[in-house]
């Protein structure tokens, strides 16, 4: 490779045509192969290293805390679950109809799973995502009222294609957090989808959220548009000692 070719794709970052340079030219010349041929590998090389790079970036961004797939989850283990009906999610339809996805169950029972699923089958798919814990999320938004923040804090989340709500349970909240997720709610309502896994049936959310006709409003908004997937099956966890 001549000093020239070497910088110039250095200065475009073409660093996996950089890389692989050498090693096609002799793999090339040996398969008598056309030069058009040859340009086609480097470059078809080059476009498959940006776009693993480009789903780096998006699983960082989304802080999912475990890549767990569909392909890996043990649908024989867990006979509350429809495996069709999970296909059918990982399809990803939801996302075009803004429709969100409520796994409710006890705990251990695969709804962490299933959700960061299909989370990831969503960021593989070039979908903006983000994982958060139920009880991080109310601290945050708790936490921009000292700032006045909480505008900016909504607005971001908002217009996450996916915006996953992991643990949601009782809390003590404060009003203030209560109206800042049902604003949330509110901004996504038809825009975006959101997953939450939660141990509480529908009808305990107005005591969890502690204000009943805002909670009424807001779980109106969240099942108008929604699939929600009871999950009553054994613990997956192994048990300790």
């Amino acid at each position: 490779m001549s000093e020239e070719l070497e910088q110039l794709l250095k200065n475009l970052k073409l660093r996996r045509m950089l890389e692989i340079y050498e090693e096609q030219l002799r793999a090339a010349e040996k398969q008598d192969v056309t030069y058009s041929e040859f340009l086609t590998r480097l470059l078809r090389a080059q476009w498959h290293h940006r776009q693993e790079s480009a789903l780096e970036y998006r699983i960082r961004r989304a802080n999912l805390p475990e890549r767990w797939s569909l392909e890996t989850f043990p649908f024989d283990r867990q006979p509350g679950v429809s495996r069709k009906q999970i296909r059918t999610f990982a399809e990803l339809d939801f996302l075009a109809k803004a429709e969100n996805i409520i796994f409710i169950g006890p705990t251990a029972v695969g709804k962490s799973g299933l959700a960061t699923g299909l989370v990831l089958k969503a960021l593989e798919n070039g979908y903006r995502c983000q994982f958060i814990r139920a009880q991080d999320l109310f601290d945050e938004m708790y936490a921009s009222l000292a700032d006045r923040s909480s505008r900016r804090l909504v607005k971001r989340l908002a217009r996450l294609d996916i915006l996953y709500i992991d643990e949601l349970g009782y809390l003590n909240l404060k009003p203030e957090q209560t109206n800042i997720f049902f604003k949330l709610m509110e901004e996504r309502y038809r825009r975006h989808s959101t997953i939450i896994t939660t141990n509480l049936a529908y009808d305990e959310w107005p005591n969890f959220l502690g204000n009943r006709p805002m909670a009424e409003a807001l779980l109106s908004r969240l099942r108008h548009c929604c699939h929600t997937v009871h999950i009553q099956g054994p613990p997956l966890r192994d048990p300790q000692g």
